[in-house]
């Protein structure tokens, strides 16, 4: 079988690790559990974990945007090499919770470095691969925030504790990028209640590969 790479994105509180772990038990009980990897970025094996940590650890609040936006870069590039190319000449389907759209909304519109630039730097990083399908779970920033404070405290990181108007521009960033990139991104309205926002997303992934 024909690996196909998919990435999920969204900004915080769209839901999509709730999204994601449902597609990889839906599309597990119908190829298998060999047939799927779910995996995340920064992260998905140990440099890239490493890099992670870097990002994400509440005392680094002095680290440049430049430096954030390298870094992201560099997991990225260890996370391809390491795990999503192998899994995809493998012929897995491959889950990503975010790929390089992330880089673009987060440090491109968030960190006003320019999505053009953030988008050209990451291209060193990706050599060209690029996921079959992105799946943008769009949600109102103040509403995805909300659901951060209600039901995730306990897993909150140095980005999520940006203010309102960063979580904007992220968002922005995002509907720009799902406006230039039409065929590849696919918005779905995650403010609506997560079983349907799953089914939309199965629906979605059985017509783009033509699963039975």
């Amino acid at each position: 079988m024909q690996g196909r790479f998919i990435s999920f994105e969204g900004p915080d509180g769209a839901g999509k690790t709730s999204v994601i772990s449902a597609i990889q038990e839906w599309l597990t009980q119908k190829y298998g559990k060999q047939a799927v990897l779910l995996t995340r970025e920064p992260g998905g094996n140990r440099i890239s974990e490493q890099i992670r940590q870097i990002l994400f650890d509440d005392h680094n609040t002095n680290m440049d945007a430049r430096t954030e936006a390298l870094l992201f870069a560099a997991a990225r590039r260890q996370h391809i090499v390491e795990d999503i190319e192998p899994a995809l000449q493998a012929g897995k389907f491959v889950l990503s919770d975010r790929y390089v759209d992330s880089s673009v909304a987060y440090q491109g519109g968030g960190r006003h470095l320019g999505a053009d630039d953030i988008w050209e730097l990451n291209q060193f990083a990706i050599h060209g691969l690029l996921p079959d399908l992105t799946i943008y779970l769009d949600i109102p920033s103040e509403l995805g925030l909300e659901r951060i404070s209600k039901h995730r405290q306990n897993q909150v990181n140095r980005l999520d504790r940006e203010k309102l108007r960063f979580h904007q521009d992220v968002r922005n960033a995002y509907l720009t990028l799902a406006q230039r990139h039409q065929k590849r991104i696919q918005l779905i309205d995650a403010s609506q209640p997560l079983p349907t926002v799953i089914n939309m997303v199965q629906e979605m992934i059985q017509n783009r590969f033509n699963l039975e």
